[in-house]
């Protein structure tokens, strides 16, 4: 499910500090807006025109054109620099981002391939051991999953796959993950 390198176009802000971070020491405090990239989850650090003022949750364009809100993207944000706001507001913004491609996310499902002889992509999800990833890739045989109800009425005792998706996006964007399935 690893995206093509391209940049992020549209991000989600997860945090605005209008007078900077409480650590820079600097006499002139740049406000930050600490947010993430729509579709390949990555964590951003932007700084916002002059006036502009965000809120979590706001979608604002980062892309190559005329930039409404921003002035420019300083990098990728560090994330030991995640505010507590920031971090709390995540897993809302995932659930809501999963919630809005659902059909990506079941495709993951319907498509995962093994990573070695031993290991398989499925099995990278939290929760999902090899009796699942078995039972899935012998139901997605048959017929595709539609929907993250028909994978979890197929698949018997198959812990909340929306739920694990979530989850696994979560460690990936907080860097606890090695393999990377859905963070670009």
């Amino acid at each position: 499910m690893l995206q093509e390198k391209k940049k992020e176009e549209i991000a989600i802000v997860l945090d605005f500090l209008p007078n900077g971070y409480a650590f820079d020491n600097s006499l002139r405090k740049t406000p930050i807006v600490q947010a993430i990239g729509k579709e390949r989850f990555t964590l951003l650090e932007i700084v916002p025109k002059k006036g502009a003022f965000v809120k979590p949750y706001e979608e604002i364009y980062i892309g190559e054109g005329k930039r409404d809100k921003v002035h420019h993207i300083n990098g990728k944000l560090a994330i030991d620099k995640l505010t507590q706001t920031a971090i709390s507001e995540l897993e809302f913004i995932i659930l809501d981002m999963v919630n809005k491609r659902e059909k990506e996310f079941v495709d993951f499902f319907n498509n995962a391939p093994p990573l070695s002889t031993r290991m398989h992509s499925l099995e990278l999800l939290p929760g999902l051991g090899k009796k699942h990833m078995w039972e899935i890739i012998e139901e997605r045989r048959g017929e595709p999953f539609k929907d993250f109800d028909d994978l979890k009425k197929r698949v018997k005792l198959l812990p909340d796959p929306k739920k694990l998706v979530i989850k696994r996006i979560l460690n990936e964007v907080l860097g606890k993950e090695k393999h990377l399935l859905f963070v670009g």
